[in-house]
């Protein structure tokens, strides 16, 4: 049971993050669904920098329960990504779905990648 209610409370905070997020860029009124696009790619980031964390320190297993299933699953947005992409080629706008498909997918590998480097820094220090 505590384990079904860390991944509520971290995907509430998680989602509620997105939310906001993607609210603040959705007035931005621009085409291009970049906030979508900034959820992901700081969730990738998070994801490669606690990820690398948690190699060298001793990450409690409710914590990373917390963490990676709840708040960071919580926060990104694959299921919208791909609908923003979808909804883009419906509207003739093929040039700005594939900047999407590979801004997303390129970024976010790099930043798990540098996430994961940054962690490194910090395990360190420590």
């Amino acid at each position: 049971m505590v384990k079904i209610l860390l991944v509520l409370a971290g995907g509430g905070i998680g989602s509620l993050l997105r939310y906001g997020v993607s609210g603040v860029f959705a007035k931005a009124g621009s085409d291009f669904p970049l906030g979508t696009l900034l959820v992901n790619l700081t969730g990738s980031f998070l994801i490669g920098l606690l990820w690398g964390i948690s190699e060298k320190a001793v990450f409690h297993p409710n914590l990373r329960i917390f963490l990676f299933t709840g708040l960071l699953g919580g926060f990104t947005t694959f299921s919208a990504y791909n609908l923003e992409t979808f909804s883009l080629l419906r509207e003739s706008k093929p040039i700005l779905a594939l900047a999407n498909i590979g801004l997303n997918n390129i970024l976010g590998i790099a930043l798990v990648v540098l996430g994961f480097l940054v962690s490194r820094y910090f395990v360190n220090i420590f």
